[in-house]
């Protein structure tokens, strides 16, 4: 059998259904691998579908970042409370006694993506008898139904994150939970877990700050579009959200003025806590957010890039506030036993890249601290393009290495700062629904809270070597969710363009931006679809990349010269055609299908111009409010392929090692490092 996963070699198994598996993606698992044989031994699993159906391609791709989503055992669902028209879910009276009751007194809402059902947090903002503000951020309490080596906890502990796909998610928590009664819902009383601020009426400065368990009820349940329209006075929006409907002209208006009144308020407060983190030197770091538009029928209909709004900011700040002062809270009261994030300082040689890509474009990058970098990432703008702003964004990404969490006890207090927010302390503590590791930090409040009022703790505290071997562990299920999510994606977009022809499907054809140069190519951003990639200037058979007159492009026999910030293509006849960073080119998008790997998305540069139809795509529009959209995902690509590139140009792979789909690897040890994980995998338990 062929791996689905390029890099391992074919695996021998015995098996009677050979004929029948043809064409089929299965699990296999490696028992053997003798050290004179070209492959290892195996045994047949399971089948998992035809390959190239979405349901197997997915499935596969759930199988090779093992991520489990077998059905929650009846063990873990019997600890689940019941919430059914016949028997609804009730608040308990002596819980109720023991929470600060904040239905009356707040008024509450959540901002969140359409269709979202695992709804964290709400927010509130409200005018003090004296003047002031206080600021309310209103997270699910989940540790109240999920208690500690409960079957549910153990089960989340092992997934560590809900898992979502391009087209569904994967549950960390039964839904019961996830989607019903943790869920702040609209109109729905809910257990929560808030932070409230006073901050003064001026700067806003935080004046008190309190933390507690309480009682709230959502009044309004906001898609971000619809909070977006509040923010820029566009009261229409009013007929669009449910819980306005059914109200009297008169009383309707009141409530439209109260909840455009806290949304602009909220953002002003955002704005304040952002100018401040930006003083010093937080950094935008953002990822590409492709959203897969499905038809009444879930067919494909569009690949639709996120679309950023200052609301976007503004929910982020209110959530990074209530993480870092949880954060100081926790570490406070346990110094080495508090679950942290934590992102280290990148190392000044990596940004040799950057300051080269941006002294070619006119602009000097200063690296020395994250605050000198922010400062001239800032001035970095080319008023002509808002793309340019966001490669060099990306590039700065290049020395950055991933934030990751950790416990207290095992690093020193200089090791806790976080480069990209520019915070001394910060942990995880608004998405429990979600995240394994916010459940932790809940549990690390409420002891922290006990502790203050001197009662008994109502769970142990892990230690700090228990502590960290979970960090470890929801890292690295972290990464998994990540993968898995990047993969589904890439399998979206291949999808999207597999049925159309590239050369009569307008679909196909793209403004791209150069973002990287190589020595046989160079790498392109296709912002209308999110997608990156290499674009060959040279190929297999020696011809390289010409123009003709009219700007469109083609084969011809010559060489490449590749300088600090472009190539240059020199044909037999003399001619000559050059790609310089950042210039915009036109490319055609094509589907690379494999029987046994997954596809891939192919460029090809078709013109040297750019797109003639780029105005009515979200070319610069997607970019305009948010700088940093490509940060970590395209430089993540470039780097991966720069790496891949350099590796192969140093490797003569033999026929035989091509013949028989060998590893690249120059040494067994190689090859062994390369499939060490994915050779541990249990694959029956995913």
């Amino acid at each position: 059998v062929t791996p689905w996963d390029y890099r391992i070699p074919k695996i021998r198994i015995a098996t009677q259904q050979a004929e029948s598996l043809q064409d089929y993606r299965v699990v296999v698992h490696i028992d053997s691998w003798d050290s004179t044989s070209l492959y290892p031994n195996g045994h047949f699993v399971r089948v998992l579908g035809k390959a190239g159906d979405l349901e197997t391609e997915i499935a596969a791709i759930l199988v090779e970042n093992s991520i489990s989503i077998s059905p929650f055992s009846e063990a873990q669902l019997r600890e689940m409370p019941v919430n059914t028209p016949e028997n609804p879910w009730k608040m308990d009276t002596e819980e109720q006694a023991c929470r600060v009751d904040l239905r009356k007194t707040h008024l509450i809402f959540s901002i969140d993506p359409k269709d979202c059902e695992d709804v964290d947090d709400a927010l509130s903002v409200r005018r003090l008898a004296n003047g002031n503000l206080e600021l309310g951020v209103h997270i699910a309490d989940v540790s109240h139904f999920v208690k500690l080596n409960s079957h549910a906890d153990l089960e989340a502990r092992s997934r560590a994150t809900t898992c979502y796909l391009a087209d569904r998610r994967y549950y960390m928590l039964p839904a019961i939970l996830s989607a019903d009664l943790c869920s702040l819902l609209g109109e729905t009383d809910r257990y929560a877990v808030s932070v409230l601020w006073e901050l003064d009426k001026g700067k806003y400065e935080v004046l008190k700050v309190w933390f507690g368990r309480t009682i709230i009820r959502s009044a309004y349940k906001l898609q971000y579009e619809a909070a977006q329209a509040l923010l820029d006075r566009y009261l229409k929006v009013a007929e669009d959200i449910p819980e306005l409907k059914g109200t009297d002209v008169k009383e309707r208006q009141r409530k439209l003025n109260e909840l455009t009144w806290a949304v602009e308020k909220l953002t002003e407060i955002a704005r304040q806590l952002r100018a401040k983190r930006d003083l010093g030197g937080a950094l935008e770091l953002e990822t590409i957010e492709v959203r897969v538009q499905l038809d009444e029928k879930k067919n494909i209909d569009d690949l639709v890039p996120k679309q950023p709004l200052e609301v976007h900011e503004t929910v982020a700040e209110c959530m990074i506030m209530a993480n870092h002062w949880v954060a100081k809270k926790i570490t406070e009261s346990f110094p080495h036993q508090a679950l942290l994030r934590r992102h280290p300082s990148p190392q000044q040689e990596f940004f040799t890249a950057l300051v080269e890509c941006a002294k070619a474009k006119g602009f000097k990058i200063d690296t020395r601290s994250n605050k000198a970098l922010a400062d001239s990432l800032d001035k970095a703008e080319d008023v002509n393009d808002p793309l340019v702003n966001r490669v060099l964004r990306s590039m700065a990404t290049q020395a950055m290495s991933n934030a990751l969490y950790f416990s207290t006890g095992s690093y020193s207090q200089e090791e806790f700062y976080h480069y990209g927010l520019a915070l001394e302390k910060y942990t995880h503590f608004t998405s429990p629904i979600r995240r394994y590791a916010d459940i932790v930090v809940h549990r690390l409040l409420m002891s922290a809270i006990s502790k203050d009022k001197k009662l008994e703790q109502e769970e142990p505290l892990l230690s700090n070597k228990d502590l960290e071997e979970l960090c470890q562990h929801i890292n690295n299920r972290n990464k998994a969710a990540h993968c898995a999510q990047k993969q589904s994606v890439e399998l979206f977009q291949c999808m999207y363009f597999k049925d159309k022809d590239p050369f009569t499907n307008d679909q196909c054809t793209a403004d791209g931006i150069i973002y990287s140069i190589r020595a046989n190519g160079v790498l392109v951003y296709v912002a209308r679809y999110g997608i990156k990639g290499a674009v060959y200037l040279k190929n297999k058979e020696g011809h390289v990349i010409s123009a003709k007159t009219d700007g469109t492009c083609e084969w011809k026999p010559g060489s490449l010269r590749r300088l600090r910030d472009k190539v240059i293509c020199t044909t037999a006849g003399g001619g000559s055609m050059t790609f310089t960073l950042f210039e915009h080119v036109t490319v055609r998008i094509s589907v690379i299908s494999s029987r046994s790997h997954p596809d891939s998305i192919k460029l090809d540069i078709i013109s040297n111009q750019p797109h003639k139809t780029q105005q009515t795509e979200p070319l610069h529009g997607t970019a305009a409010t948010s700088k940093a959209d490509l940060v970590q995902d395209v430089i993540r690509s470039a780097e991966e392929a720069q790496l891949a590139q350099e590796h192969a140009r140093s490797i003569t792979i033999r026929d035989e090692d091509r013949e028989y789909c060998q590893t690249q690897g120059n040494s067994l040890y190689s090859l062994l490092e390369e499939i060490r994980e994915l050779a541990l995998l249990d694959v029956k338990a995913v």
